[in-house]
């Protein structure tokens, strides 16, 4: 694979650079161009404290840091789609979705057409946005402030989720 980054003004080394790798392939072959806006790397700060005080939870809760993660990720909101696929497909789908990742959910229900499952795609972390970002930390937050848990004051909170940098 082969990734080109440009800006707009820069559309003829872009075609020229473009070109270069064109005649570099197989000849018969189908291939696939994408263009998407580069966006800025998120800030694995945010992720790290994340999980830092999703681990403090854990052990004053005795229960597992990855389904306390995965507890919230059903709850911040805006962050799933809703499919309905033919009954047999169902699981397959679940699974291949959850390979995604620790935080990438499935729930299912029954459709209202025949013959057919509804599913709830939930997107883990690893996607979010920096409203998503701020929405899982503060419930996070919330509940570590519940169990007495320090956590980081809101100034720095509020710096962490800037540098998330996925808008």
């Amino acid at each position: 694979m082969k990734e080109i980054t440009f800006t707009a003004d820069k559309k003829i080394k872009v075609i020229a650079e473009l070109a270069s790798y064109l005649d570099s392939l197989d000849v018969g072959k189908q291939y696939v161009i994408t263009v998407e806006e580069k966006k800025k790397k998120r800030s694995l700060d945010a992720n790290a404290y994340c999980w830092e005080l999703l681990g403090k939870l854990a052990s004053r809760l005795h229960e597992s840091k990855t389904e306390i993660y995965r507890s919230y990720i059903k709850e911040i909101g805006g962050n799933s789609e809703l499919v309905c696929v033919k009954n047999e497909a169902a699981e397959r789908l679940c699974s291949a979705w959850e390979r995604n990742g620790i935080g990438w959910l499935t729930d299912t229900f029954k459709s209202k057409l025949e013959g057919c499952t509804n599913v709830i795609l939930y997107y883990g972390s690893s996607v979010y946005d920096q409203g998503q970002m701020n929405r899982l930390i503060n419930l996070i937050v919330q509940d570590c402030e519940i169990f007495g848990i320090e956590t980081k004051d809101p100034e720095e909170l509020e710096r962490l989720v800037k540098e998330w940098g996925c808008e």
